[in-house]
């Protein structure tokens, strides 16, 4: 199983308190992945509006809420930015990249915030766009 470093570094575990990288990530595909990724952030950075990411911002201020309705409201928002990508894009794609630009923009609006955004967009990431990011690092493998 591949995990995609979101700073362009290779996955990697500890092993006898020595950082040991997983043999089948290459550092260059992760390089490359987060390259593409990070100029698609920087196009839809713009486009967001500040009423979507205080929304977020209020939702992940209220306590009260679990973690699994935090996510549910990130996925909500992110499929919502997502119809107003063009269609030339892998809808994937674009998801994944408005999630992190989120996270982005929230932990910057609130910074006390990060931990549980980091954790929530992790969640989401995980359950939504596990195949694709895999099938994406394939691709490139390939």
């Amino acid at each position: 199983e591949v995990e995609l470093q979101t700073d362009g570094n290779r996955s990697g575990h500890l092993q006898n308190g020595e950082l040991v990288f997983d043999p089948e990530v290459n550092e260059e595909v992760v390089r490359i992945i987060a390259a593409q990724l990070a100029e698609i952030g920087d196009q839809f950075d713009k486009e967001i509006k500040a009423r979507v990411v205080n929304d977020l911002v209020q939702h992940f201020l209220n306590e009260n809420l679990s973690g699994e309705e935090i996510t549910r409201r990130m996925s909500e928002a992110v499929e919502g930015l997502a119809r107003a990508i063009p269609s030339d894009m892998e809808r994937e794609k674009a998801m994944l990249v408005l999630a992190m630009v989120l996270t982005k923009k929230i932990a910057n609006t609130v910074p006390s915030l990060l931990q549980r955004v980091f954790r929530t967009t992790v969640n989401y990431i995980s359950q939504q766009l596990h195949d694709y990011i895999v099938r994406m690092v394939s691709a490139v493998r390939h």
